[in-house]
């Protein structure tokens, strides 16, 4: 068919032409959001889920019902070893400038602005414009302590927020990439915040550990946050997903192909646009058929191979890239690392610095104790791929057969 029409959108954060499955999810994002902006206690929110599940959808969805409701927003992604004091500054630099708008909020944003700009001198945060038109406030957010300074400056926001009778909103991607002190800092802050009832809501996003690392960082984090499992989708979703923008294209799709691409993408959202597209591109007529759906296989698993898995691949030294291979061989998982590091042929002290700095990169977590999962959907049949050859050549240790292969 023509891939001009392709409804699908495959790409990391792109909108999914039908954003199906997540009703629920995203009606409790809005009572939230309704519950703080009426000036009532509702929890912050923390997604959770494995890669390619549309977390980033998600939270970008739950920025537009924020703006459509009311609200300021600063949406923010967090990489990998980057401090939170230098994400923070440029976007509540704009989100304060926005509430300076109003003639009621004028003065405390700008005490706000002048916190901030100790706040960036205090971290060593440079922004350009920063100072313009600025005064630094004495004594506020300036000392050098993250968790005094942040709770410090996002009360000041808060209360700038409640002065103009706009809520603000802060959403960030990535969170498992916050390292410890900024995670505890950040729980700190936003405890201060709900104690003091200021209309002020953290909505982020992370890998399923985060419930846990949360936890470790502040004991009452549970409190404070609600952790919704975001989860691949069923077969209902599935079939909207698929068939509503096929359909809306003025194509169709038989009910064994719909099947078929669900059963290859196990119901994951990035998968199932990947899928879809190509598809599409494979039907002469239209109307997909299973057959199309067989045809598009190796483009899609090629696509999916170039820049899903490989991008993720290729930030792993060559030892973490053997520690996946291993855990590849033992299946889909999750496995105990021993298993892992009697699979490697090594002590499972040895290994545990590969295991430690996998987690860290958000490439596999730990769904219980002892236990080792990847965070990405299919990345063992991605690993069989990448490095077909295994044991290394060099290794006397006998080739195994895989477990839970079918």
């Amino acid at each position: 068919m023509d891939p001009v029409a392709n409804p699908f959108a495959p790409g990391a954060g792109s909108r999914p032409p039908a954003l199906a499955g997540r009703d629920e999810l995203l009606e409790a994002a809005d009572i939230a959001l309704r519950r703080i902006q009426a000036g009532r206690h509702a929890k912050s929110m923390m997604l959770l889920g494995l890669r390619g599940v549309g977390k980033t959808v998600l939270l970008v969805r739950i920025g537009e019902l924020a703006e459509a409701t009311g609200y300021a927003t600063a949406l923010i992604e967090a990489p990998e070893e980057r401090r939170l004091a230098g994400l923070l500054v440029p976007r509540l630099r704009s989100l304060l400038y926005r509430l300076s708008r109003s003639e009621k909020a004028r003065i405390l944003s700008n005490q706000a602005l002048g916190a901030l700009r100790n706040f960036a001198s205090a971290f060593k945060v440079s922004y350009a414009g920063l100072e313009v038109g600025v005064n630094a406030e004495p004594g506020l957010a300036s000392s050098g302590d993250l968790e005094t300074d942040l709770t410090d400056l996002l009360i000041l926001v808060g209360e700038a927020a409640k002065a103009a009778d706009q809520p603000t909103a802060i959403l960030i991607d990535e969170v498992q990439y916050l390292n410890d002190e900024d995670l505890s800092a950040l729980i700190v802050a936003l405890h201060r915040i709900s104690q003091r009832a200021l209309p002020l809501i953290m909505l982020g996003a992370g890998l399923p550990q985060l419930a846990a690392v949360s936890g470790e960082a502040k004991s009452y984090a549970e409190r404070l946050f609600a952790f919704p499992n975001v989860r691949p989708l069923d077969e209902s979703s599935i079939e909207t997903a698929i068939r509503v923008p096929i359909e809306e294209a003025g194509a169709s799709i038989s009910d064994d192909a719909l099947s078929e691409i669900g059963a290859r993408t196990e119901g994951y959202p990035y998968f199932l646009q990947e899928w879809g597209a190509h598809s599409w591109d494979a039907a002469p007529e239209s109307r997909i058929t299973r057959r199309d759906v067989v045809s598009a296989g190796t483009k899609a698993v090629a696509a999916l191979d170039a820049s899903f898995f490989r991008v993720r691949f290729d930030r792993l030294t060559p030892k973490e890239q053997e520690y996946l291979r291993a855990m590849a061989e033992l299946g889909p998982g999750p496995h105990r690392s021993g298993e892992v590091a009697a699979e490697l042929g090594i002590a499972v002290t040895s290994a545990g610095p590969r295991r430690t700095g996998l987690i860290a990169k958000g490439m596999i977590w730990s769904p219980s104790h002892g236990l080792t999962a990847f965070t990405v959907p299919m990345f063992d049949r991605y690993m069989l791929r990448a490095m077909p050859d295994w044991p290394p050549a060099e290794s006397q240790r006998p080739r195994r057969s895989r477990k839970n292969d079918s």
